[in-house]
């Protein structure tokens, strides 16, 4: 056996890093029409599949079509978006004031992904040190679904400008419940070239170089 024997085939690999480098935070270019039952099904059995700190499984999956609740939830981010346009001034202000942060109502449909942070019991394995991995678990049922989402064409956008716990009363969640991801999900109109934030000139993507350590902090990475 060989180191290779185990890897997809190039056009399989090609496709992974597809999806990686094409994967967008999706809020302008939603379109009305529905995901069709078999597919929303493939994309939450891709967030089920993700990895999960001692097999704990501690996401659930709200799946949010009701115009009313996605109006409440709207109504939450107009008021923490209000509040969030405060951290900055002159120019910087301008230009968040222009930027569109979510597609609650135009995505059709949405998707709360949360964590139940008891789920496993008092002792989960692995979870002993870090109490925060059962969030960590359900961040990559997170990245499992957008990847997902992108091979199949579908659009995902992240609306994190939410109070969580107004989120939490208006999705009726139990107290041990924590909302980590509210999404929007929908066909787009087209998948930008670069990530929005950065084709606006909020923020350009780091050098990888730059954020390279060797063993420890501060220290030069080699490829040796």
């Amino acid at each position: 056996m060989t180191t290779s024997d185990h890897r997809f085939s190039a056009t399989e690999r090609q496709g992974l890093y597809r999806a990686i480098h094409e994967r967008r935070d999706v809020r302008s270019q939603f379109l009305p029409d529905p995901i069709a039952p078999d597919l929303l099904e493939r994309l939450l059995q891709a967030a089920h599949h993700a990895p999960s700190v001692g097999f704990m499984q501690p996401w659930d999956f709200i799946v949010i079509r009701s115009r009313e609740v996605r109006q409440d939830v709207q109504a939450i981010f107009e008021r923490e978006n209000q509040k969030a346009a405060e951290n900055y001034a002159g120019e910087r202000k301008t230009l968040y004031s222009r930027l569109k942060l979510e597609g609650i109502m135009d995505s059709p449909l949405n998707l709360c992904i949360t964590c139940n942070r008891s789920r496993g019991g008092t002792h989960v394995l692995g979870r002993n040190s870090v109490l925060e991995t059962d969030l960590f678990s359900v961040c990559l049922a997170v990245q499992n679904l957008w990847l997902a989402a992108r091979a199949e064409g579908i659009g995902v956008g992240w609306v994190s400008i939410l109070d969580q716990d107004e989120l939490s009363a208006t999705l009726k969640l139990p107290t041990d419940v924590y909302p980590v991801a509210y999404l929007c999900l929908g066909y787009v109109s087209e998948f930008l070239d670069r990530p929005e934030l950065e084709a606006k000139g909020w923020r350009s993507r780091l050098p990888l170089e730059e954020l390279l350590h060797g063993d420890v902090w501060g220290q030069p990475y080699s490829t040796e």
